[in-house]
């Protein structure tokens, strides 16, 4: 297996990094929703923000991210930049668990001009648990965790995938089967990790493969030609090599890279579904390069950097303790 090394570590003003993308001057772009405890305690938690990280690899706050007028705060997870360069977010408010922010969620749209925010829209708001996000042909592409109002048979926890246009404005999200925006929905079997979509992104051939974090499943959806869903069925799946489906990315040879949140490891898809895990770190700090929980992984000057959430314990999770400064991680793969 291969060694994961320290890619950086984080300013004390971030507790929780998670989802990534890479802006249009080829720098490292890092949203950090901040849900773990501050160093001090007798502080509060520092609010949602982005981070900006150039080729030296040192990170620098580009922007806080602009908080609801309904609740104060905002939590970024996902992003993705738009055509227009634009930066559109996941604010997750309904992973911290609180009652109150269960269906407050929103999907914003960022434009800004160097590091001052020229306009942030809310192209869709109350969400229950927006997660992963892509954006492919003038629609992005956002997974939601849980979606609660709509009830499967089994009782299992259903989850989802929204389609939203890019220019869209103002959704409000009714978090049920009735949403017109709603692409598809699974249901996560496992009985131990009541936990649904979440990593997202599109393969060569177009098509979205969105993983089951708590069954440990990729699933591939396919298109018609009017961007109608023809099909929806597992794809990859080996529970031995892999336990859990944070975020994933696309590598130049059509490998998809899996974060394993719970096992803290890194997990490989071949394009023709094999599965195999390329790196794991046991219970860490991450201070030495080490897997703290990863959450995401993305392509970056050719290399996979992961982000360590390190935030969640208990079973069946490696990890057991939240620890600061947070980090970045990365492996040095072959072709990437």
């Amino acid at each position: 297996m291969l060694t994961s090394k320290l890619l950086c570590t984080l300013p004390d003003y971030v507790t929780t990094p998670d989802g990534m993308a890479v802006d249009s001057e080829g720098n490292l772009i890092l949203a950090c929703p901040n849900f773990g405890p501050p160093a001090d305690p007798s502080q509060p938690s520092p609010p949602g923000c982005i981070l900006k990280i150039g080729p030296d690899r040192v990170p620098r706050k580009w922007f806080d991210v602009p908080p609801s007028p309904e609740t104060g705060i905002a939590c970024p997870m996902g992003i993705a930049f738009g055509p227009d360069g634009d930066l559109y977010i996941c604010d997750n408010q309904g992973w911290s668990g609180k009652p109150e922010l269960q269906n407050k969620g929103r999907i914003l749209r960022v434009r800004l001009d160097g590091d001052r925010i020229v306009y942030a829209k809310e192209v869709a708001r109350n969400m229950e648990h927006p997660n992963g996000m892509r954006i492919r042909d003038g629609y992005v592409y956002v997974t939601q965790s849980m979606l609660s109002g709509a009830k499967d048979p089994s009782g299992k926890l259903v989850s989802c995938v929204y389609k939203f246009p890019l220019d869209a404005e103002g959704i409000v999200v009714k978090n049920s089967l009735e949403d017109e925006h709603l692409l598809v929905t699974f249901v996560t079997q496992n009985p131990d990790c009541q936990y649904g979509a979440d990593g997202i992104e599109f393969d060569t051939n177009g098509d979205l493969l969105v993983g089951n974090f708590g069954d440990g499943t990729v699933w591939r959806i396919k298109f018609g030609p009017g961007g109608e869903v023809v099909s929806s069925e597992p794809w990859a799946c080996d529970p031995e090599e892999l336990k859990t489906t944070d975020g994933m990315c696309l590598a130049p040879d059509g490998s998809l890279y899996i974060a394993d949140f719970s096992a803290n490891a890194v997990v490989r898809v071949t394009p023709d579904g094999k599965v195999r895990r390329v790196a794991q770190s046991p219970d860490c700090d991450g201070l030495d390069g080490g897997l703290d929980q990863p959450g995401e992984p993305i392509v970056w000057n050719g290399l996979l950097v992961v982000s360590c959430f390190d935030t969640v314990t208990g079973p069946p999770h490696v990890n057991t303790a939240h620890e600061l400064p947070a980090t970045l991680a990365y492996l040095e793969i072959e072709g990437i």
